[in-house]
């Protein structure tokens, strides 16, 4: 009961899993069922069946691989020296982050197994690849929370290909859309994408339709990101967000004397103070800046959408896609 109570960060990301805001909800599974349904044949056939159960379980192990991921990242970093009988709930909800996120993995790992397809199986491998290294991507606190790169003065900063084998940390970092989108593409984006192309795999598509499908998910991933961090900096809340966020990232790039403010997060994010950070991203441009990024990455989704199919389930998707 304790535990529950707790502000310890696996009862945070919980509760936020559980009982976010409905408009912060994506619905990733649902994205990939109805994705595979857009380019199914109306003639139903046995495959036609085992090719809906398949497609069913991998909506299910990417939603599972996201959480467990999502949960993993509660772990709150006790050091030794520290610990004591203040920090026992921390330690033990480090235990049932490592338990529950654990079991979560290795389940859906287990239905990825059982799917027997080795394509669709490196596929979701090279996405857990990108979680993992997404952990050590830039400075990060204490707690292994981001940290923004200093801002850098430059002209060129386009968006980056989805390819994270090709991203230079050095080449991105201080660069607000090359940095955030790097981020968010390790962060879960590029599950979301490689879901989608794994649809078409076992939709037996040609390698065209399955690279639409990647473009497609990793473009409303973006787009869901972007909206998710601009209700969080426009809201009444006055909770800490992430200081790799895009708004964060614009407005460091509109005022880089702002870094002065995140200097104080080296050692812990919470030494922020993010009222006083808040009220000067709000002076930048940076909120018009994320409402283009957002508005950016739909468009591009649902020209990729529309390079798929048109019919009932791709009009459900881009209903989707502008949820926000």
């Amino acid at each position: 009961m304790t535990m529950v109570g707790s502000n310890h960060l696996v009862m945070q990301t919980a509760k936020n899993v559980l009982y976010g805001d409905s408009k912060n909800l994506q619905p990733w599974g649902l994205i990939i069922l109805l994705l595979s349904k857009s380019v199914k044949s109306a003639h139903v056939t046995p495959q036609t069946k085992k090719t809906e159960e398949e497609t069913r379980v991998l909506a299910e192990l990417t939603e599972m691989m996201r959480t467990g991921h999502l949960i993993h990242k509660g772990i709150v970093n006790v050091p030794f020296a520290k610990r004591s009988k203040d920090t026992e709930s921390a330690i033990f909800g480090n235990k049932i982050a490592l338990l529950l996120g654990d079991y979560l993995l290795v389940t859906a790992n287990g239905m990825l197994a059982n799917l027997r397809n080795s394509d669709v199986s490196y596929i979701i491998s090279t996405a857990l690849k990108d979680l993992s290294e997404g952990e050590f991507f830039g400075e990060r606190d204490e707690q292994n929370m981001p940290i923004p790169g200093e801002p850098k003065i430059t002209d060129k900063d386009y968006e980056i290909n989805f390819d994270t084998n090709s991203i230079a940390v050095d080449d991105v970092l201080g660069k607000p859309r090359k940095e955030w989108t790097a981020r968010t593409v390790y962060n879960g984006v590029s599950l979301l994408g490689r879901g989608c192309q794994s649809a078409m795999v076992l939709e037996r598509q040609n390698r065209e339709t399955q690279n639409l499908a990647y473009q497609f998910g990793c473009h409303v991933g973006l787009a869901w990101q972007a909206a998710t961090e601009l209700q969080q900096l426009t809201s009444e809340s006055k909770d800490q967000f992430c200081l790799a966020s895009a708004p964060v990232l614009f407005a460091l790039d509109s005022n880089p004397n702002l870094y002065q403010i995140i200097t104080q997060a080296k050692k812990d994010v919470k030494d922020v103070d993010y009222e006083d950070l808040k009220f000067n991203i709000l002076k930048t441009d940076a909120v018009d800046k994320t409402q283009m990024l957002y508005k950016e990455h739909a468009k591009k989704a649902t020209e990729y959408i529309d390079g798929i199919g048109q019919n009932e389930s791709v009009d459900m998707i881009k209903k989707l896609i502008n949820t926000f």
